[in-house]
């Protein structure tokens, strides 16, 4: 089973919907509450180039908000990378 962090706040919406699908999926995720905290909101920024939450890291791989896996769940893609081994 993959390896997956959720970073997220409390009151996002899209947050909320992205732990659902996953948990939906059966998904252990480990989930990091950015709220205040502007140090890691700031690496998140800098790692993927986005200042939203929530950002998904799949085997250490960013794979951007709950659009983003929404979309690769439409097309298949999601599971076979849940799938994956951890790193």
């Amino acid at each position: 089973m993959a390896d997956v962090v959720i970073y997220t706040t409390p009151t996002c919406p899209y947050c909320i919907r992205a732990k659902a699908l996953l948990a939906k999926k059966g998904v252990a995720f480990q989930n990091i509450d950015v709220s205040g905290d502007y140090e890691k909101r700031r690496w998140l920024a800098d790692v993927t180039g986005r200042t939203t939450v929530p950002q998904i890291f799949i085997n250490g791989r960013s794979m951007g908000g709950y659009d983003d896996i929404a979309a690769l769940d439409r097309r298949g893609q999601l599971d076979p990378l849940l799938a994956a081994p951890a790193r």
